[in-house]
């Protein structure tokens, strides 16, 4: 018998996989799931990018192994991205290393900086990846707690004993959504130096239904001296299959992290970063399109968080619609099961995030208008 390495019983099969697959199995029963559960952006990319992407295609070198720093137009573009957006100055040459998707990025950062034992801090709630990759490094998980009576944001107090190697942090926050004031973020920057922690922001809602001006880490002054930053064209630009992310920071940690990304891959395909390149050209109107349809989608939700007596907040960013369970059961999985059960519909439940999601649960807005108006009759007939 062949027995699989002892770092995997540390983990379980994606929860999003899982339910999936029990998601097809009740449509192949004749079931109409209706599925807001997933942040997967079904909205086209910007205009001209596939184009762009079927002409690079065709050149003879398309095909070939390309640079694993991606190549240098693609770089200049993220630069150029970057001071668009942010107004962060970024070297093209040293300071950012493309990816296939940030999710690799949480990977190699953490390959590349934790030993066995080396204690990592995470946010509960907070992304299941840093969770799930620590695990499989064997590294010593340190949960900070996120709060809604805190809006969200780490109490630091709390953290002074902790000797950690890296600290996660994601702001606008997956999965609620709250934003982090500029100075909260210099106070988390302070905290890192004092304590000689890798910080790494993960970045990819930025601009998506924020009312605030999007921040980079990089916005706090010396951060480069401790930080690193994950971004992703997924969400800003509609393009989540073709896994195009970035890792930016000074020169060290960056060839660091390429040792490590450098045995995983062998580059990104060339057209791919054509079309990357095209999407990141187009102006703010492109943003501010996309976020008129997120806003049309999420007072949707929002209508529907009414009719199930949800509490939500309207100052949330990103993509999704966190919203607080009211009944007098708050078993977030139970309720969650319940309106799969009665509308065909599913809901993320909170506990998905961490222990300090339950009693929460999670809306994607990643659906067509007509779909959330089903889903909306559905609950209201």
């Amino acid at each position: 018998m062949i027995v699989s390495a002892k770092r995997m019983h540390k983990i379980s099969e994606y929860f999003f996989s899982e339910k999936m697959k029990e998601i097809r199995n009740l449509e192949k029963d004749g079931l109409k799931i209706i599925n807001l559960g997933i942040g997967n952006p079904d909205l086209l990319p910007p205009y001209g990018v596939v184009d762009k992407m079927k002409k690079a295609s065709e050149l003879k070198y398309a095909n070939t192994y390309q640079s694993y720093i991606g190549i240098e137009p693609l770089r200049h573009a993220i630069s150029n991205w970057y001071k668009k957006i942010y107004q962060v100055d970024i070297d093209y040459k040293y300071e950012i290393l493309p990816l296939m998707g940030s999710k690799e990025g949480i990977m190699h950062i953490s390959m590349s900086y934790l030993d066995k034992g080396d204690e990592v801090l995470i946010p509960d709630p907070g992304y299941p990846a840093y969770s799930s990759v620590s695990k499989l490094l064997e590294a010593k998980i340190i949960y900070y707690d996120l709060h809604e009576d805190k809006n969200w944001i780490p109490r630091l107090e709390n953290l002074s004993g902790v000797k950690a190697k890296i600290m996660w942090i994601n702001y606008p926050h997956m999965p609620t959504g709250a934003t982090i004031p500029f100075e909260k973020l210099e106070e988390i920057v302070l905290f890192a130096k004092k304590k000689n922690v890798l910080l790494v922001h993960d970045n990819p809602y930025s601009v998506i239904l924020n009312h605030k001006r999007p921040l980079s880490i990089f916005n706090v002054k010396g951060a480069k001296d401790i930080a690193l930053e994950l971004n992703t064209l997924s969400k800003t630009y509609n393009m989540p299959g073709w896994r195009v992310g970035m890792i930016v920071g000074k020169k060290e940690f960056i060839q660091n992290i390429l040792k490590i990304k450098s045995q995983m891959d062998s580059g990104m395909y060339y057209p791919i970063q054509i079309g990357a390149i095209e999407a990141m050209n187009h102006d703010s109107k492109w943003i501010e399109n996309l976020n008129v349809e997120y806003f049309k989608r999420r007072k949707i939700i929002w209508k529907i968080c009414d009719r199930l007596n949800l509490k939500y907040t309207k100052k949330s960013s990103g993509i999704f619609v966190w919203a607080k369970i009211t009944d007098a059961d708050k078993n977030d999985h139970i309720w969650s099961e319940k309106i799969l059960k009665k509308y065909h519909i599913f809901i993320t439940p909170g506990r998905v995030f961490g222990h300090n999601g339950k009693g929460y649960i999670r809306f994607s807005m990643c659906c067509p208008i007509e779909i959330l108006e089903q889903a909306k009759n559905r609950i209201f007939s």
